[in-house]
């Protein structure tokens, strides 16, 4: 067994800097954090990163019960910050809900927010979903008092990179994650 390292970037931004309001395409709506949605986070969650990067970097993402022990952790963690944590939900052709895209935050415990994890399933990429996400949690950051918040991005995940640095991110450090290259699979 040998390892194999992922390179990431840590990203910060100040939260008294101005961002644009959080405004959703038509037919999208925020669900704000409520524990009975936890599995739905895990859904989100398990359908944005199953087939990504981020599956080979932490494998939990790439399996359901994996997604939904991750929810379970966050959502109990000191810090966990309801007010940045969102689902954005729309109705399929069928007029069923389906969850689209999740964010969750937590204060660390340097006092910074900490984005957990943003994910937009396939189908919905490319239509303002996860910046729309992003700035709704920097609004629960504030909320909540705090100044800065933070995120971890794997460097070949080029287009979250440049999601972030639209929003005002910037890279403050970079790191790398060791990964057993059993659990690696090419996606």
């Amino acid at each position: 067994m040998g390892l194999t390292y992922f390179k990431r970037f840590r990203m910060e931004i100040d939260l008294g800097r101005p961002v644009p309001s959080p405004m959703l395409p038509e037919g999208y709506w925020f669900v704000g954090w409520d524990a009975n949605l936890l599995t739905a986070h895990a859904d989100a969650k398990f359908n944005s990163f199953r087939a990504e990067i981020d599956s080979n970097v932490f494998p939990c993402l790439g399996d359901y019960d994996g997604c939904l022990r991750l929810m379970h952790e966050i959502a109990h963690k000191d810090g966990f910050l309801p007010g940045a944590t969102w689902l954005i939900v729309n109705r399929n052709e069928s007029g069923e809900l389906v969850n689209c895209g999740t964010i969750q935050g937590i204060r660390d415990r340097t006092g910074m927010g900490a984005v957990q994890n943003l994910g937009v399933t396939p189908e919905h990429r490319g239509r303002g979903v996860g910046s729309m996400l992003l700035l709704k949690a920097i609004e629960g950051f504030r909320a909540a008092g705090l100044r800065r918040a933070f995120l971890e991005v794997t460097a070949q995940n080029e287009g979250a990179v440049r999601l972030y640095r639209r929003i005002g991110f910037y890279k403050a450090r970079t790191v790398y994650k060791a990964v057993e290259l059993m659990s690696y699979a090419v996606r």
